[in-house]
């Protein structure tokens, strides 16, 4: 007869090849962030299909939450770990791999750094991210990265990424 363990995480415990590949694919998530921020006018961009109402929830249960610099405990304290968990489960279903782990920039100004980044759920990433576009807080990463450019066109319609 075959023993199971009782929780089935310990027969994995923590596999380093599994860590490895997920700090990859979390960092690749990151700078394609990065690099859609300084193409086209974050403003225009969707980054998923349910942006506006990841939006109005997040305005809604969170109406005080400044996006501009994002302080650790307005995530993490325990009262914040409850208001987030109720929000970040309304989504389940919803948004795709809306519990896994994303970096996040502290100040949106900066670049993804050791010292500009926060891990959180990716339906917080959404959540902050989507607010800091909708208020043109992000605008300047393009503007800055533009001002090298040639003077090609500037979008004017939405960019759609929520494929």
């Amino acid at each position: 007869m075959t023993s199971y363990p009782a929780d089935p995480h310990d027969a994995y415990g923590n596999d380093e090849g599994v860590e490895r590949l997920w700090a990859v694919q979390t960092f690749e998530y990151a700078e394609t962030h990065m690099n859609l921020l300084s193409s086209v006018d974050s403003r225009l961009l969707k980054l998923t299909h349910e942006d506006d109402v990841i939006y109005n929830k997040f305005r809604q249960d969170f109406p005080e939450f400044g996006v501009d610099e994002v302080a650790e405990d307005t995530l993490k304290s325990p009262k914040a770990k409850v208001r987030w968990r109720s929000f970040c489960t309304s989504f389940k279903g919803e948004v795709d791999d809306f519990n896994q782990g994303t970096l996040l920039r502290i100040n949106c100004s900066g670049d993804y750094s050791a010292e500009n980044t926060i891990l959180v759920t990716r339906v917080q990433f959404f959540a902050i991210e989507i607010t800091r576009n909708r208020l043109g807080l992000n605008l300047p990463l393009w503007q800055c990265k533009r001002k090298g450019d040639t003077g090609a066109d500037i979008p004017t319609e939405k960019t759609d990424v929520a494929s």
